[in-house]
């Protein structure tokens, strides 16, 4: 009984998760998604024309698509490390009983 209640609730939270990546893109035609770096230099430029940043990145990646991978490998090793630290401290909590 605890298991099908356990397995339930994983499966509808992963319904919502898949909810929420599929709706937006589903309900809003011809939408630019972009990054929150390009509104902030949007509204950079709309305040002061003039701006020049203070600094130039030491390395630029070459594509668009390294740019999201090195992105989705700093999030996933982040995802990592929260995860094993949740484990560890599960682990530690059972062993304490």
């Amino acid at each position: 009984m605890k298991d099908k209640r356990f397995l339930m609730k994983n499966l509808i939270l992963g319904l919502l998760v898949i909810l929420l990546v599929v709706f937006p893109l589903v309900t809003i035609k011809n939408a630019e998604f972009v990054g929150a770096d390009d509104k902030a230099a949007e509204a950079i430029a709309q305040v002061d024309k003039n701006y020049k940043p203070w600094f130039k990145p030491i390395w630029e990646p070459p594509s668009g698509e390294i740019e999201s991978l090195l992105f989705a490998l700093q999030a996933a090793i982040g995802a990592g490390f929260l995860g094993y630290y949740i484990g560890v401290a599960k682990g530690r909590k059972n062993v304490n009983r």
